[in-house]
């Protein structure tokens, strides 16, 4: 068994791209396959060097390794040698209709209340035509006639999937300038390599069926491949996620503070009958079942994947994140932080609060507490029983209790309206941080 993941080097990663790289990146750990990244840069003039490399560095935060990699432009000769095998059987056949022509047919097609296919035209060209098109200048693209009837498969989501080829136009599959389609390399690439299960979006299912018939020609059995197409995501309201990419891309949702863990748990299993869990790669392959999931769209919501990276952030040991904190920074402050935290970014600032000076606001008819507060500060050291001892005097000196005690204790020390026990951040802040805000809040 062997599994890919291909991307093309034509922008960032997107959330998208990642659930179908998590969902075979588990499926192979899961049954012990080989893994293959496939850079699809054919595009010449969409990719870029620069892309290629953010996605090798996208795969490695989130945790992905792989056994093998190439890139499709190292291949050019391999599908040189498949456009021969094709052209020799008659499978590839030249047209030379202009896009402002085929435009044009399609426009009257639809007049005809017929559907808008291309209509094989070019079947019909002499050798003498040809010839005579080739004279006046014209260079010719290369289709591939596409088999009648239907091609079939059982897919390991949506179940049955039937692709009638004759309610497609013939394929596009070398252009004019003699550069291969992704649709031919990947085919030629799938066999060549031994690929054997293929995970990819919904949006491929019409493709698949095209490229199926594409493999059989080129000396592929029926069933070579394995298939599941997953649903595609949609956000919270139900519209396509396709519009935000750009603000879902991995390398925003990284410097935002996402945690690697956090979405690889989220996406692995959106959309399934699986409950989410903040677990580790291993754990998450040894569970991962391509049956579990639905097949209608997933929903992703940016506030359970927030929740999810709560719950990564709280169980997250100190050794795993004192190489990104504040210089300085203890494990006390960590484990005092860590649950009450949406995003690591959010580390810097509690760092802050508690290490550095802070203007609190002036809180209306707090005047007098505040400034009563600061005379009842227990004396040092500071431990965590300090702020239990602090508070309990204020109480029975002011009368005070519940929110009309605490709140404007925590707006003066922290000029937050909720966040980390007080009891824990206290003796961090320190009597003379402590004394100075209680007097400025006042």
């Amino acid at each position: 068994m062997k599994l890919r993941f291909a991307p093309s080097p034509t922008g960032m990663l997107h959330v998208g791209n990642a659930r179908q790289a998590i969902a075979n990146a588990l499926f192979a750990r899961h049954h012990k396959a080989a893994f293959q990244l496939r850079i699809d840069d054919t595009d010449t003039g969409r990719s870029k060097e620069a892309y290629a490399d953010a996605i090798c560095t996208d795969l490695e935060w989130l945790g992905i390794h792989w056994d093998e990699t190439f890139r499709q432009t190292e291949r050019l000769e391999r599908y040189a040698l498949a456009i021969q095998a094709l052209k020799r059987t008659g499978r590839l056949y030249p047209c030379f209709e202009s896009e402002q022509e085929l435009a044009q047919k399609r426009e009257l097609r639809i007049k005809q209340r017929k559907p808008p296919l291309y209509d094989r035209a070019m079947l019909k060209m002499t050798p003498e035509q040809r010839a005579q098109a080739e004279a006046n200048g014209k260079v010719p693209y290369w289709r591939f006639r596409l088999s009648d009837g239907s091609k079939n498969w059982i897919d390991a989501v949506m179940g049955q999937c039937s692709v009638k080829l004759t309610a497609i136009s013939d394929p596009v599959l070398v252009r004019a300038d003699g550069t291969v389609l992704y649709t031919l390399a990947s085919v030629v690439d799938d066999m060549e390599t031994g690929i054997t299960n293929i995970i990819r979006g919904e949006d491929h299912v019409t493709n698949t069926g095209v490229q199926l018939d594409i493999a059989e020609a080129l000396g592929a059995v029926p069933n070579r491949f394995a298939f599941a197409h997953l649903p595609l995501l949609l956000d919270e309201g139900g519209g396509k996620l396709s519009k935000r990419f750009d603000a879902l891309s991995l390398k925003t949702l990284r410097q935002d503070g996402i945690e690697a863990k956090a979405l690889v748990s989220y996406l692995a299993r959106l959309g399934s009958s699986d409950d989410p869990e903040p677990l580790d790669f291993d754990p998450l392959a040894q569970s991962f079942d391509l049956s579990h999931i639905s097949k209608s769209s997933a929903r992703f919501d940016m506030r359970q994947l927030l929740a999810m990276n709560r719950r990564v952030l709280a169980s997250t040991p100190f050794s795993e994140v004192q190489n990104r904190m504040p210089p300085g920074t203890t494990e006390a402050f960590w484990l005092a932080i860590r649950g009450n935290i949406e995003l690591f970014s959010e580390a810097a600032h509690w760092w802050t609060i508690t290490h550095d000076d802070i203007v609190p606001p002036v809180q209306d008819g707090e005047a007098e507490f505040l400034t009563r507060a600061a005379a009842l500060l227990p004396p040092e050291p500071w431990s965590e029983t300090t702020w239990k001892d602090w508070t309990a005097a204020l109480k029975a000196d002011s009368g005070r209790s519940g929110k009309t005690l605490f709140h404007p204790l925590r707006l003066a020390l922290t000029g937050e309206e909720q966040g980390p026990e007080l009891r824990d951040l206290l003796p961090m802040i320190g009597p003379d941080r402590t004394r100075a805000r209680l007097l400025a809040g006042s």
